[in-house]
């Protein structure tokens, strides 16, 4: 029996990428994104929330977002949800969620800093992800 795996998120970032560069060459890229919601409660009143969600990258599209993106701006992700665990500084096992990038496309702020050479490659290969 096969599944669907799908994330597709619209927000903004809540803080400028934070890239790391292995010993490979692999690159990941990691922010925030917050996308938010609004809806009119029993009495008519508008209601808002904002929910934040872990966002990585891996190759080529972590290069570009990392690149290109900054607090703030607004993307368009499709994605797969990933769930891992690692311990923190105590020994503690920690648990996350994840929304792994597969596909991007910039929203405000358009990347016309880009010049078309640097046009960004936004398909995650699977032998650009390290693990």
């Amino acid at each position: 029996m096969s599944g669907v795996n799908k994330a597709i998120l619209l927000g903004r970032l809540g803080k400028d990428p934070e890239t790391t560069t292995f010993d490979g060459g692999g690159v990941k890229c990691a922010f925030s994104l917050a996308t938010d919601r609004s809806w009119k409660n029993k009495d008519g009143e508008k209601q808002e929330a904002c929910t934040w969600h872990n966002i990585v990258a891996w190759g080529k599209p972590a290069e570009v977002l990392a690149k290109y993106m900054t607090k703030g701006r607004q993307i368009h992700i499709i994605g797969r949800i990933d769930n891992r665990s690692y311990e923190d500084k105590e020994g503690v096992t920690k648990y996350i969620s994840e929304v792994v990038v597969e596909d991007f496309t910039f929203i405000s702020g358009k990347a016309e800093e880009a010049s078309p050479e640097a046009a960004p490659e936004t398909q995650a290969q699977d032998g650009d992800i390290p693990f």
